[in-house]
């Protein structure tokens, strides 16, 4: 059920390999022990020219996190700050690196299977 959907600078992927980059950030949700590691879904957004950070096109990730409501605030600032620590990691040089987390309402959410 969550969804992490990573915005970035297309120079990102220079840097290092987007399977990488999603295999970090599912690896890193699934470990935290919120989740069922079939169930987290990682997606990678590269922007390449239409984009702007502190008004001028420098290198950026943002991952959304989109996960059912349930989890403690603590919860989810410990996903949080193990994702952006592992990005920082990753890419030592980017300036702008963030995340942030929303849940979902479990009585609007629906999906194929609940059909």
């Amino acid at each position: 059920m969550p969804h992490f959907v990573i915005d970035c600078s297309e120079n990102i992927l220079t840097l290092q390999q987007p399977g990488k980059i999603m295999q970090d950030v599912h690896k890193l949700a699934c470990n935290t022990g919120l989740f069922n590691d079939a169930d987290v879904k990682v997606r990678l957004n590269p922007f390449k020219e239409h984009y702007l950070v502190g008004g001028k096109q420098d290198d950026f990730i943002h991952v959304f996190a989109n996960i059912m409501e349930g989890r403690t605030t603590e919860q989810k600032a410990n996903l949080s700050k193990q994702i952006v620590t592992q990005l920082k990691t990753l890419f030592p040089t980017v300036p702008f690196i963030a995340i942030n987390i929303r849940d979902f309402e479990k009585a609007t959410y629906c999906n194929k299977k609940m059909i």
